[in-house]
């Protein structure tokens, strides 16, 4: 019996379309490893390549597969039994909207259309979120004067922002937080 202990082989990383890695089922369940990359194009596409796979599995009559593996969905889950649809849509979406977009993505809970829509909500790109209260602070409040500035503590009105639930941030590195309006 052959086998196997990864789902996928290994292959080189390329900065392409996000694919995913379909097995074959019953070559699987028979400690064979039979599948194929497919980017995440069009569902009928994929489809297409599907079919193509399971008819070319080492076992007689294959009809079931799984997502066994993925990439370049910038650290998104994809679940095995996910819908072509849905994985099609997420790559096209990752392909725009690139590491903010997963990052919205797994915020709210994998819901692709509540990360589209905060998009309506950014605020912007700022060094810490202790930035972006400083920066709504002068640009709406009045002008604070030279010798209280040193006073004001910017991390706490921005974590307060935060806590009272008026923004969320996704950072994406040292430096770069991401800060949008719950709205």
């Amino acid at each position: 019996m052959e086998t196997s202990t990864t789902p996928a082989p290994a292959l080189p990383c390329r900065a392409e379309r996000p694919r995913i890695y379909v097995a074959c089922l019953a070559a699987y369940n028979g400690g064979r490893l039979h599948g194929r990359w497919i980017d995440a194009t069009e569902p009928d596409e994929v489809w297409k390549e599907v079919r193509a796979m399971l008819a070319a599995s080492p076992e007689p009559d294959a009809e079931e597969h799984a997502i066994h593996d993925y990439e370049g969905f910038e650290g998104c889950t994809i679940s095995e039994w996910a819908s072509f649809d849905t994985v099609c849509a997420l790559a096209d979406f990752i392909e725009q909207q690139g590491r903010l977009g997963a990052g919205l993505y797994g915020h709210f809970g994998n819901s692709l259309d509540e990360a589209r829509a905060a998009f309506d909500n950014h605020a912007g790109e700022y060094r810490s979120l202790a930035d972006f209260a400083e920066e709504i602070t002068r640009e709406t409040g009045p002008e604070i004067p030279d010798a209280l500035q040193y006073y004001v503590d910017w991390e706490s009105m921005g974590r307060d922002l935060e806590l009272n639930g008026d923004v969320f941030t996704v950072t994406l590195g040292f430096d770069e937080v991401h800060v949008f309006w719950n709205r």
